[in-house]
Parts: structure tokens; C-alpha cells; sequence
């Protein structure tokens, strides 16, 4: 059974993608610490992020600055955070987070969205990936 981001990469689940290509995808973090959290992932099913081939890797990172520096241009923010953590999916992601102070990279403050702001949003950061 495959991970909920692997159903989301398969169509099985619904997203608010920002950006995709052959081996990655984005899309938007559907319970935000700030407006625009994204998450980068791999369409590789690989729990852990070092156990990627190095290639993947570098190519994930590649992939990670182009959605974040679209973020900077969608999203008013002193710069865009990064996290790796993956204890709450068994499939590697990298959370991107505009932020303005240190308190916006703790992942026990969240922020609500309709499913119009979410779309409205996806659209916008798309457009400038």
C-alpha cells in the first residue's frame, strides 16, 4: 500500500499541486503553518530522504529552490524556511515555508484556508514556477 503522497501522485487523492515534472511533484500543505507551505516529493516512494540515489537527491534539492524562489515571488516573506523531517509520512517530502520570524518554522502553530484560497493560491505560485 502505497504512502498518501503516492495516492496523491497517482490522482487517487486530490492536491493543490503548485509545480510537477517527471520525478518530482509540489503542492500546497493542506494544514499550512503559513500561507504557501508547499511540499516537494519525490514520485519515487523512498521513506527516508539520505536513502535516495544521490542524483535523486541533488535533483530534489534542484527541484525544491525552483518552487521555493516562486514562492518568494508569490508569497510576502522575509524568505522561504526549509524542513526535512518525515516522521509523519513514510515518503520523503521537504516542506517549504515563507516566513517571516523563527517562531513561523514550528510546526505547532497552523493556519486555516478555504478550498477557494487553496486553489487561488496553487494557481498563483504556478504561474511563477
Amino acid at each position: 500500500m502505497g504512502s498518501i503522497f503516492t495516492k496523491i501522485i497517482n490522482g487517487e487523492i486530490p492536491s493543490y499541486k503548485v509545480a510537477e515534472n517527471e520525478d518530482f511533484i509540489a503542492f500546497l500543505d493542506v494544514n499550512p503553518n503559513a500561507k504557501g507551505h508547499t511540499l516537494c516529493v519525490p514520485k519515487r516512494e523512498v521513506n527516508k530522504i539520505f536513502d535516495l540515489e544521490e542524483q535523486e537527491y541533488l535533483e530534489l534539492m534542484k527541484f525544491s529552490r525552483k518552487v521555493a524562489k516562486a514562492l518568494e515571488k508569490t508569497i510576502s516573506c522575509k524568505r522561504v524556511g526549509m524542513a526535512v523531517i518525515g516522521l509523519e509520512v513514510p515518503h520523503v517530502h521537504v516542506h517549504l515555508i515563507p516566513i517571516n520570524a523563527m517562531k513561523d518554522m514550528t510546526f505547532n502553530s497552523k493556519i486555516s484556508l478555504s478550498k477557494d484560497e487553496f486553489i487561488t493560491l496553487s494557481q498563483e505560485i504556478a504561474a511563477n514556477f
